[in-house]
């Protein structure tokens, strides 16, 4: 059971109170008492756990009060830890070693029965792991020649119509899309065309999943670029320059007709697009806003409210945003072509964690609120954020 227990210590330096409340949450709730910021929602440093190696990854374990932490070791391995929030404390249930450091896992493409975990590693592995028995992989293949960077999964946790599949985006340029039915060969392979030239690529997500034939991947790359490629038609259906590296891509939702994608970027700039609507010269409308002072590292919509979503940042900040829509999605061009409209973004509250980057966040799937998040200062951080229910 995930219940909310009493704050169990704070953080770094931070001087303590009775009750287990750092300075910063006390004045928080003076001014909760004294009428000030009623409704705002608090992000709230509920547990954390140091970590003797460097973590990539925190991630849920869906249907349950467990996360994992992947990452690596400073001998170069790769870790896995499971852990298990027990009577307002942490648990270290599991530690799995691999040969190759960990970067990226997702549970997207498995049954909520199974809960197999799809790793990528350092070496342009894809792995999918029984946790109940890890010791060798039921799904392993050499699928980039160089370090997977992001990996999602579609079609499992009742998430997404259509055949469960693995998407990876890799350094080496390529985005694959990958059958776990099916050995050695991706469903899909998204590379440059001879004589262009490969793009680090840094983030992948699917989206619009939303009946059996429909499905597209989302891909980020370090010069900036974004694009859209559609599964059924096996096209590039869109693209896109933000004059940034994208840190990350991410969908308010993955199993309707796409309706926002966000992308963040290493300036500390985010833009949100209205995917409703594509102008055939214009492309999505979109709005951004720049919040954090240094590298936006991840986005994350809260599972439970598709327009709020939390981005974290190189300054070891998480930032709570909802996103407004306009009075009208969209309007007729001067040619009386259809054209998206964007909305804009509220800033809901923000909080600063920890000195280094936040490399990773998760929402749980089943407690509104709950959240993990892992940051290079090796520390991996349960939060609870209050009030999303008024929102």
């Amino acid at each position: 059971m995930l219940r909310a227990q009493r704050a169990s210590g704070g953080l770094p330096g931070q001087r303590q109170w009775r009750g287990g409340c750092t300075r910063e949450q006390r004045g928080a709730r003076r001014a909760s008492m004294s009428g000030a910021g009623l409704e705002k929602p608090q992000l709230i440093a509920h547990l954390q756990q140091a970590l003797s190696y460097t973590a990539f990854q925190a991630l849920w374990v869906p249907r349950s009060a467990r996360f994992l932490c992947l990452g690596s070791l400073p001998r170069g391995a790769g870790i896995i830890q499971l852990y298990e929030l027990q009577s307002g404390r942490l648990s270290l249930l599991r530690q799995i070693e691999k040969p190759k450091p960990i970067k990226c896992g997702t549970f997207g493409a498995s049954s909520l029965q199974q809960r197999y975990l799809a790793t990528g590693d350092f070496g342009g592995n894809l792995n999918i792991w029984n946790l109940e028995a890890p010791e060798i992989p039921i799904y392993s293949v050499k699928g980039h020649k160089e370090i997977i960077n992001s990996i999602d999964g579609i079609g499992g946790l009742g998430i997404g119509e259509g055949a469960p599949e693995i998407v990876t985006g890799s350094r080496d340029g390529t985005v694959k899309v990958w059958d776990p039915r099916q050995k050695d060969t991706p469903v899909a392979n998204m590379e440059p065309v001879q004589g262009e030239s490969k793009r680090d690529c840094w983030t992948v997500v699917f989206g619009n999943a939303y009946n059996q034939e429909e499905r597209v991947v989302c891909a980020g790359y370090d010069n900036g670029d974004i694009k859209l490629f559609d599964l059924k038609t096996m096209s590039l259906r869109w693209e896109t320059n933000i004059k940034n590296g994208v840190c990350s891509v991410e969908f308010d939702r993955k199993d309707i007709n796409m309706n926002k994608l966000v992308a963040t970027s290493l300036e500390g700039k985010f833009h949100v697009f209205d995917m409703r609507t594509q102008h055939p010269t214009k492309g999505f409308a979109s709005v951004s806003e720049k919040a954090h002072k240094s590298t936006m590292w991840q986005v994350r919509h809260l599972p439970q409210n598709r327009d709020v979503f939390m981005t974290s940042g190189g300054a070891g900040n998480l930032h709570l945003w909802k996103y407004e829509y306009p009075a009208q999605r969209s309007k007729k061009d001067s040619e009386g072509v259809e054209m998206g409209v964007a909305g804009s973004v509220n800033l809901l509250q923000n909080v600063t964690l920890s000195t280094q980057p936040i490399s990773s966040l998760d929402w749980s799937p089943d407690k509104r609120g709950l959240c993990v998040c892992t940051a290079f200062d090796q520390t991996v951080r349960v939060l609870i954020v209050t009030k999303l229910n008024k929102i």
